[in-house]
């Protein structure tokens, strides 16, 4: 998995482990790895801004996924079984590169989707239009869903539904007051704008909003009048780096709202890691941890088998990453490689995954529903709705440790 080897210029090839997998595979099956192997291409970012993301919900789980199906043989592709080469390379979390690489890669390979909301924004029309299959674990946006691409599936829950669960959870538990910042790109804009909609009869009155440009360094100003409004409720609509960086800084400032909720970033164990016991009662996005399914306890413990107990799967977006894996896996063992059969597939089926049924009505996923989850005792736990909580709301935040 370290020893790359060069093929175009920008491009990595990653073996998956195909001499080991064979070696293992072969005393439980009876034929291994017929056919010529399956070529799959993507770009991730593993250096730049969103290289925390990516690295962290995205692509250990393609390595992982490929690891395990050549361990068994290779992916199963209409009852033969073929191994699967990775094709992969490193987008600089730069979308000129992103779409340029995918270009590439398009013209040979079959594909995963790159990271984030921005970067596949920014490919899902040509995906669609030179009629490839993408499963999207890590973007949220509603004018995605509004495209309506037929080639594009969103695996995580979109801004409106999310925003519902936030809302929905805030006013069942009394809260009237809260103050919003939230990053001036897509994510931040799109979620923002659903979360003012959930907000309109809700009874809960914005004190303040707050807007702040990407690769922010300093957010204890705006923390700090916020503070002073003395809100029920905190709402960062943040990226990794500045979800901590809220959460650090509003620490210094004493500033503990009875809720605290900021995301991207706090389903990650990096989270846990850096605010140690202050990460307690922290509320943001997840969806699924290890009560979740079955299958879900089998994908985590792989996962941090394979990458160590310092890289655990973050309890959103990974969950759904996998899950996008999963009906991948469903689809082209029931209608083989050819790219249109395996849309139509995506499309018409519902989907049994390690997060629930998934289900797509256009690119939607409109088979689980919005959620909010919460740091309690080392565990993001799924808070609401309660249908889908694996612990039960702590309703007040303890104090900053």
């Amino acid at each position: 998995m370290s020893d790359p080897t060069s093929t175009s210029p920008g491009l990595k090839r990653r073996t998956v482990v195909q001499a080991l997998a064979a070696g293992a595979a072969a005393s439980a099956l009876p034929a291994v790895a017929q056919g010529a192997p399956v070529r799959i291409g993507y770009a991730i970012a593993r250096t730049g801004p969103w290289s925390v993301g990516a690295q962290t919900s995205q692509e250990p789980n393609y390595l992982l996924w490929a690891e395990q199906q050549n361990a068994a043989g290779g992916l199963m592709v209409k009852g033969q079984r073929r191994m699967i080469e990775l094709i992969s390379s490193d987008d600089r979390s730069e979308m000129e590169t992103c779409v340029r690489t995918y270009e590439k890669l398009m013209g040979s390979d079959k594909v995963l989707p790159p990271w984030g909301s921005n970067a596949n924004f920014a490919v899902a029309p040509l995906a669609n239009r030179m009629g490839y299959p993408f499963l999207a674990p890590t973007a949220l946006s509603r004018r995605l869903v509004e495209m309506k691409l037929p080639y594009f599936f969103l695996l995580l829950q979109q801004p409106k539904p999310m925003m519902d669960a936030l809302v929905d959870m805030l006013k069942a538990n009394g809260v009237r007051t809260v103050a919003v910042v939230y990053v001036d790109d897509l994510f931040g804009l799109e979620n923002y704008a659903a979360l003012k909609v959930a907000l309109q009869g809700s009874g809960i009155n914005m004190v303040e909003d707050k807007s702040y440009p990407l690769g922010v360094k300093d957010l204890s100003p705006t923390l700090r009048s916020i503070k002073d409004k003395n809100p029920d409720a905190f709402i960062g609509l943040t990226y990794p780096p500045d979800t901590i960086l809220a959460s650090r800084q509003s620490k210094e400032i004493g500033f503990n709202p009875k809720f605290f909720y900021a995301s991207v970033g706090t389903a990650f164990q990096l989270y846990r890691n850096v605010m140690g016991a202050g990460a307690e009662g922290v509320l943001g996005m997840g969806s699924w941890n290890q009560k979740t399914s079955p299958g879900a306890k089998a994908y985590f413990d792989a996962h941090v088998k394979k990458f160590g107990a310092g890289k655990e799967p973050d309890r959103w977006a990974s969950g759904h990453a996998w899950a996008g894996l999963e009906i991948l896996t469903q689809a082209v063992a029931k209608v083989g490689l050819d790219r249109k059969a395996i849309r139509d597939y995506v499309a018409g089926t519902t989907h049994s995954t390690i997060v629930g049924n998934i289900r797509f009505q256009g690119s939607e996923n409109v088979g689980t529903p919005g959620t909010v989850s919460q740091w309690q005792k080392g565990e993001f736990e799924v808070v609401w709705p309660r249908a889908n909580a694996t612990a039960p709301l702590v309703t007040a935040k303890p104090a900053w440790v």
